[in-house]
């Protein structure tokens, strides 16, 4: 069973038990009257002349390097992030595998209203996404690589619906190729290898020419120092997710101006 498989197995069994404690409907209608969120799609849309837009991560655990931060303060990271030049701020809603917690997301949409911000979670259920509207997210992560054509087209269009941005991730061209059939907004590049965690960013290098100028298009992961931002920069990447290289960081404000400004 590789890392994904995992992760979806568990997956599947927690949205089951958090749906026995809060049904869906009761989701869905504090989803529908929810404020509308800003515009990510706009704030990680690179205009000329700028660099690449930094979304930063609040992390605290990944399956590959286990607990990232001792003293984890998610409202602390979401500010600094905001101060010193992210353009958006992905937050890490899984439990298991990365610590992350769903409040998360609803107290950092609630100290920063303005700032756009995504989902980070392993989505395969409309309920996921009517919890994310509720919660503050102006978008949802979607994975090619979990998810089959029907369902991811299914769960892209209840998002658009709800008037949330869609990052759908790819890892390889024949995702890619399939991705683009719906004529998606944004594209992420996740240059880790899901099932075997391996990570390149020749990856996003591979990808980028096969991507349309009008798609918005995000490079993850592997991303640590500002030459990676230089050569992403050159490839005409739009903008980058980094979540490790931030949370790890001696000076995590130092380290977002060197990756944003």
């Amino acid at each position: 069973m590789s890392v994904l498989d995992e992760i979806y197995a568990n997956k599947r069994v927690e949205v089951l038990e958090t749906q026995a404690r809060i049904p869906l409907q009761a989701v869905r209608d504090f989803a529908e009257k929810s404020p509308f969120p800003p515009s990510f799609t706009a704030a990680i849309r690179r205009q000329a002349g700028q660099r690449p837009r930094l979304i930063a991560e609040v992390k605290k655990a990944s399956p590959s390097r286990g607990l990232l931060v001792e003293n984890f303060d998610h409202l602390l990271l979401a500010s600094v992030y905001r101060e010193n030049g992210a353009s958006a701020i992905s937050v890490l809603t899984d439990q298991r595998f990365f610590m992350g917690k769903l409040d998360y997301l609803r107290e950092v949409a609630q100290a920063n209203p303005g700032l756009p911000l995504l989902r980070k979670d392993f989505l395969f259920d409309a309920y996921q996404i009517y919890e994310a509207r509720a919660a503050g997210a102006s978008a949802v992560l979607l994975i090619a690589a979990m998810l089959k054509p029907a369902e991811l087209i299914d769960l892209y269009a209840l998002a658009c619906e709800l008037q949330l941005a869609v990052l759908i991730e790819v890892h390889n061209q024949a995702e890619l190729e399939s991705v683009l059939s719906i004529s998606p907004e944004v594209i992420g590049v996740n240059n880790r290898n899901l099932h075997d965690l391996k990570v390149s960013l020749e990856t996003t290098f591979q990808l980028r020419h096969l991507i349309p100028a009008h798609i918005c298009m995000v490079a993850e992961s592997g991303i640590h120092h500002r030459s990676d931002v230089d050569r992403l920069s050159d490839a005409g990447v739009d903008a980058i997710l980094v979540g490790e290289a931030l949370v790890t960081a001696a000076d995590i404000a130092a380290k977002v101006r060197e990756l944003a400004l």
